[in-house]
């Protein structure tokens, strides 16, 4: 049949078959010896790495060890040689130790040699001087017992001197600091408030018929009206400066309207009194807001501002109510105090003078009693009270109070008083002086703040001095005005002369 392979073609095509798979069989033999043998290579390459790798670390750790025989080698020699040091110190200082040791008990054995030497002399000396140790002992304490209390008397005077003049100096360092930071303007004002007229016809209509307006004008106000020989002006005259500003206000208003007559004049004095009544409140605070003072009582603050038309000797009260907190509060700066109460005090020490014609006493005292009725607290009050010495101070806040008003109304300008009136009050402080048993010389100084009395010391003695500084006082606040205080001096010197020939 047609298609069909003989059977002899058939072994050969089974053996080409099996030829075929010999021949691939061998291919895979082939590849995979050729992969063994890369891979053979590949191992071999490793292990020589390594092995020159390991060789070359095998090098370095000789290395390694051997700087680090080296380095024990040298600490070892180190070592050694400070061993020998210490060796030889030790030697050292046992040697220094038995020095010491040989010298200790030479030391004891003199010790013991001069014990019974000083035995022997005080032996000696008693029966030289026939006095026991004990008695000799005790004239010994006497001496020198006198010695240190004249040393000791000596050195509290020096220490006592020392501590005043460091005291004085500071005290005028303080006070010449404060008084140099000080810059304030001064007003001159009086008792008397010149109003111009704009014609002298006008003065005619200020009397009035028969004098009823210029009548009724002193009647409403309270003021004295001058009209004299003065062209085109009439004078005002009133000891109270609140009464008088309203006076002054309402008759320049009288003048500029033209209607002058009772009850107009009544009317426009009613104004103008609430007008300073809201001008003294307004210079209250600003007073109280330029000296630094806050939560004032309102009825203070009013009062405060009455003392605005005040003038002492010519300074105005209210301008030195703010000059005396800001000289207290720079003392209390450079004291390091606390400033608050101290400018307080200082700011309100001289409230009372608004209202001394209104309440019995010094206005120190009634300032004091007003400040306490609106809440001040003690040492403010104690500080209003005690600024003239009529109560004792007690306090810081008194004290740096009474040397702000001193300095306010002391430094050069700020009061005044006519060259007559100051001539006759120093010839009448040295009057008075004199006047005492006993003084040779009075020197008044220091305009005559500071009264220097020279007394005879055979005539008055210690004691009686004191007596005689206290009656010159006594006797100048009675019969003498003056602003500030006046220091009053008795000096009483003893000297003995003898020369040596």
């Amino acid at each position: 049949m047609l298609g069909t392979p003989s059977s002899a073609s058939r072994p050969r095509a089974i053996e080409k078959e099996r030829l075929v798979d010999v021949t691939g069989v061998t291919e895979i033999l082939v590849a995979v010896l050729g992969v063994i043998a890369a891979l053979a290579v590949a191992t071999i390459a490793v292990l020589l790495f390594y092995r020159h790798r390991a060789a070359r670390h095998e090098h370095e750790l000789h290395q390694d060890l051997q700087e680090q025989r080296q380095d024990i080698e040298r600490r070892e020699h180190r070592l050694a040689e400070r061993e020998e040091r210490l060796d030889a110190e030790q030697r050292h200082l046992d040697e220094r130790a038995h020095q010491l040791a040989e010298t200790e008990a030479a030391q004891e054995a003199r010790r013991l040699e001069l014990l019974d030497i000083e035995e022997e002399r005080r032996l000696l000396l008693e029966r030289l001087a026939g006095l026991t140790a004990e008695d000799a002992k005790a004239q010994l304490v006497e001496t020198i017992e006198a010695e240190a209390k004249r040393s000791a008397a000596i050195l509290a005077r020096d220490i006592e001197r020392a501590a005043q003049d460091e005291a004085e100096m500071r005290a005028k360092k303080v006070l010449g600091t404060v008084i140099q930071r000080l810059a304030a303007e001064q007003t001159a004002e009086s008792v008397v408030s010149l109003v111009p007229l704009p014609s002298d016809d006008m003065k005619g209509r200020v009397i009035g018929r028969e004098g009823r307006n210029i009548r009724a004008y002193e009647q409403i106000t309270g003021v004295n009206l001058i009209i004299d020989d003065t062209p085109g002006a009439v004078l005002l005259s009133c000891f109270d400066p609140v009464r008088r500003e309203v006076g002054r206000l309402t008759l320049e208003e009288l003048v500029a309207d033209g209607r002058i007559h009772p009850t107009r004049i009544e009317e426009v004095h009613e104004r103008c009194e609430r007008e300073v009544d809201a001008l003294c409140a307004r210079a209250g605070d600003d007073a109280a807001v330029e000296a630094g003072v806050a939560d004032l009582h309102p009825e203070l603050l009013a009062t405060m501002g009455r003392l605005k038309y005040r003038t002492s000797y010519g300074q105005n009260v209210l301008r030195h109510l703010v000059e005396s907190a800001h000289i207290a509060g720079m003392l209390a700066d450079e004291l390091g105090l606390s400033r608050e109460s101290i400018v307080r005090g200082a700011f309100l020490h001289d409230i009372g003078k608004a209202l001394t014609h209104e309440a019995e006493g010094s206005h120190a005292i009634v300032g004091a009693e007003l400040a306490r009725r609106y809440g001040e607290s003690e040492d403010v009050v104690h500080a209003i009270e005690a600024h003239h010495n009529e109560v004792e101070p007690r306090t810081v806040e008194a004290v740096l109070t009474q040397a702000a008003d001193a300095i306010s109304g002391g430094r050069p300008g700020a009061r005044r008083e006519s060259l007559e009136a100051y001539v006759q009050r120093l010839h009448r402080l040295e009057e008075i002086a004199l006047a005492k048993e006993g003084v040779e010389k009075v020197f008044a100084m220091q305009a005559g703040r500071d009264v220097r009395v020279m007394v005879s010391p055979s005539v008055v003695d210690d004691i009686e001095a004191q007596v005689l500084a206290r009656d010159i006082a006594k006797q100048i606040e009675e019969e003498l005005t003056y602003p500030g205080q006046i220091k009053v001096t008795v000096v009483r010197e003893s000297r003995a002369t003898e020369i040596a020939r």
